[in-house]
């Protein structure tokens, strides 16, 4: 099945990246630790990466991917060309002008972002100077959002989905070079890191220009011009700016909260990291295939067809999510203590990290499905729906990580952030059911219910091998037993889930392998 092979694609590349990241990070906990440094550096890298999603890529793709396939399918590719090198034309523009008014403000932002560090002035400064050399990562990164754009609509997925594994290498590289020159300047290495971003943004552009190139979409940088199409595309992303871009709102404002408190922003910082691999993989894959897939069908009046595809995707979301889900909140702790404790790295921080990924966990499914469910209103040109539900949840989540960050302290921050996401899943399910936009069909419901019995199974196998090797988890054990004990956790509760998934009826394995074309 074509849709599963462009899960599998996008999902190999972005295995590929958050693998790099986690070396990346894993790099990053080495040298700089939870200092004062890491707090200004992980905020100074949120400045770019959250108006790069608000702007470039959640709203962005919202519109364009829609608008782009329709010009397509009615005028062919020369017209579709030339809408691309309008909106080109017209995003350049746009992001230069506010990327030049954001590094004059930058202090303002950062006390916007970051209030808690007005009482560390060197933090502060350290924190702006940081975000100001990054900050030329967003045009560069809107950029890629269009060219994705263009690739993804003509099914074109893995140069699009590889590209972001260059931030990854290049970072990596940076912080070999420091590991090797033996440079225990913290700010010094925050500074080169923050380079490091601007550069990768820069090496990203040319690899997907390029790769658009090849495909006979070389897109022209047209002149601004407020036509038909551009005021339609801007209708569309406005409200899919804050529709796209709520998990970033969400993290945003989870970090102001956060740094009210010392380390809590480099806490909640590490274990968001290993949160989104399975948010990566599962949901962005397969709200990236799904969007462009969905609007060729509903171009084509196959609205039949469209249903299908939104069915398919939801069962093959759950399928690699709800265990996931399981496997991370039962097994958080020994996973934080392999994965992050050493170095400046101390156990006090891998049992608040843990904590934190615990609660983060029972809301994956909301996240995921968030994704894969937005791609049903989008392909629909229909943008402002998740926008007002975006809304709703955002203020469910102020009001949330406010109170419970007073009650319980750091973790209830990630217990709002994943109450908030199940508000948001409950307001786009129950809407496009109303709408017919979405009907559970037969296959969906027998997969759930097999789904939700496999990955209890698991559940209980993988709790029961947390507590036999838990010895093997401690840093006394050394590495790599570390290593092989957590191998043993993950290959276990795999084999687990993936026999009683056959047993229970959730999915045929093999016939997904086929579909998916590996």
């Amino acid at each position: 099945m074509k849709l599963y092979r462009g899960f599998a694609t996008v999902g190999s590349m972005i295995i590929l990246s958050r693998v790099l990241g986690f070396v990346r990070d894993v790099l990053i906990a080495a040298v700089l630790g939870t200092s004062h440094v890491a707090d200004a550096f992980f905020v100074a890298f949120r400045v770019p990466n959250m108006f790069r999603r608000l702007v470039a890529e959640g709203a962005f793709d919202a519109a364009f991917i829609p608008l782009f396939a329709k010009r397509l399918h009615v005028d062919g590719p020369d017209a579709a060309r030339g809408f691309a090198g309008q909106a080109l034309g017209g995003l350049t523009l746009v992001l230069v002008a506010f990327t030049v008014l954001a590094e004059i403000a930058m202090p303002w932002l950062m006390l916007l972002l970051a209030p808690g560090f007005r009482s560390d002035p060197a933090k502060f400064d350290l924190a702006v100077t940081l975000a100001r050399i990054a900050l030329p990562y967003l045009i560069c990164m809107s950029l890629v959002a269009l060219y994705t754009g263009v690739l993804n609509a003509l099914g074109r997925f893995a140069i699009a989905a590889l590209a972001p594994t260059l931030l990854n290498v290049v970072l990596i590289a940076v912080l070999f070079a420091l590991v090797a020159s033996g440079n225990s300047d913290q700010s010094a290495a925050g500074v080169a890191l923050a380079w490091g971003i601007a550069a990768s943004g820069l090496l990203q552009v040319l690899v997907v220009a390029f790769a658009a190139a090849k495909v006979g979409m070389r897109v022209p940088v047209e002149r601004p011009r407020l036509t038909p199409d551009m005021r339609r595309l801007m209708a569309l992303a406005a409200p899919g700016i804050v529709a796209g871009g709520m998990a970033q709102i969400t993290v945003v404002i989870s970090t102001i909260i956060a740094t009210l408190q010392d380390r809590v922003v480099s806490w909640l910082y590490y274990a968001d990291r290993i949160f989104q691999l399975p948010l990566g993989v599962i949901g962005v894959a397969i709200g990236v295939v799904l969007l462009p897939d969905l609007s060729h069908k509903l171009r084509s009046d196959d609205h039949a067809a469209a249903l299908a595809s939104e069915n398919r995707a939801l069962e093959f979301a759950l399928l690699l999510t709800m265990p996931a889900a399981v496997a991370l909140f039962v097994a958080a702790e020994p996973i934080m203590r392999v994965l992050f404790q050493r170095g400046a790295f101390t156990a006090v921080d891998t049992s608040a990290t843990a904590g934190m990924l615990s609660a983060l966990s029972l809301g994956l499914p909301a996240y995921v499905l968030i994704k894969v469910l937005h791609p049903s209103y989008f392909a629909r040109e229909d943008t402002k729906t998740p926008m007002i539900f975006a809304g709703i949840s955002m203020a469910a989540n102020i009001v949330l990580s406010f109170t419970l960050f007073v009650a319980i302290g750091a973790v209830g921050i990630a217990i709002a952030t994943m109450l908030s996401g199940w508000i948001n899943v409950a307001l786009l399910v129950m809407t496009l059911k109303r709408r017919g936009g979405f009907a559970p069909d037969r296959t969906f419901r027998r997969g759930f219910a097999g789904i939700s019995a496999a990955s209890l199974v698991m559940g209980v196998v993988v709790f029961a091998l947390v507590k036999l090797l838990a010895p093997w988890f401690q840093p006394a054990s050394g590495l790599a037993a570390q290593a092989i004990a957590l191998v043993t956790l993950v290959a276990g509760g795999l084999v687990v889930y993936l026999g009683a998934a056959e047993l229970f009826g959730a999915a045929k394995f093999r016939s997904l392998i086929k579909d998916m074309g590996v």
